[in-house]
């Protein structure tokens, strides 16, 4: 996979994508990692790439034309990448939509800044995302987020390939099982006796019933989509009413 960004401060991205997991995952050659500096395509001396928005308000809008021509070159090298903008009017991002931008051949992700980016540029968007209900000061963020749960999803990142397989919104749509290490007992909080029994069979029932308790507890509306058996489904109507009443508990079956 090859995995490129657009922006105008494109050194902010070294120190998490050649560190760690991803960084060892780039030295193997799981994926490739580029980041363009968008002023590149800008042809005055001031290399610039915002101007005043039309109809007069607060701040600086991104140029159409650098980001443009950046597209035009970059679409015209190699498969054709697919690009993705950041941008409140995007769709939310979630485990599934890495799952499935992990399937691609190759990723732009263009980093807006300043009030935003010329509208008519979105057009050369193949999806929007957004990372949630709050604002940033620039796409550079989200970017490295997208980056992180997208290569961490590619075969060999992980090296263990059930580390991601059993996280939390994982395919079950369940938060992860709470986990433990040495010491046994600390400060007099000890690790359930079934992870100490060496009886995998227990240990898988105990770990699933925990998730879905975890679940419950936390995140209630996640139980309306996740994938459970019909009895684990009665149990969660149960384990949601405990936890946060009948009301909560009629929510999380519609």
């Amino acid at each position: 996979m090859r995995i490129e960004t657009l922006s105008v401060f494109p050194d902010m991205f070294s120190s998490v994508m050649h560190a760690s997991i991803l960084g060892r995952a780039e030295e193997r050659g799981i994926f490739s990692f580029h980041a363009y500096d968008l002023r590149d395509w800008t042809h005055d001396r001031h290399r610039t790439v915002d101007d005043e928005p039309y109809g007069g308000g607060a701040g600086m809008l991104m140029k159409c034309e650098p980001l443009m021509e950046a597209l035009d070159d970059l679409e015209s090298t190699g498969p054709r990448p697919h690009v993705i903008f950041f941008t409140p009017c995007g769709d939310p991002f979630t485990q599934r939509t890495a799952e499935r931008l992990a399937r691609e051949e190759r990723l732009l992700m263009v980093c807006g800044r300043y009030e935003g980016i010329d509208e008519r540029v979105y057009a050369r968007a193949d999806e929007r995302i957004s990372l949630g209900d709050y604002v940033l000061t620039g796409g550079e963020l989200p970017a490295m987020v997208v980056a992180d749960a997208v290569v961490r999803l590619l075969p060999g990142a992980l090296g263990d390939e059930m580390s991601a397989a059993d996280e939390s919104f994982s395919s079950s749509g369940l938060l992860e099982y709470a986990q433990y290490t040495r010491p046994a007992a600390y400060r007099g909080a000890e690790v359930p006796p079934v992870l100490l029994s060496g009886d995998h069979a227990k240990v898988a029932a105990w770990r699933r019933a925990d998730a879905l308790e975890r679940t419950c507890r936390w995140r209630p509306d996640l139980i309306a989509h996740a994938d459970l058996a019909p009895e684990e489904r009665v149990r969660a109507q149960e384990l949601v009413a405990r936890f946060h009443g009948e009301h909560a508990s009629s929510e999380s079956e519609a």
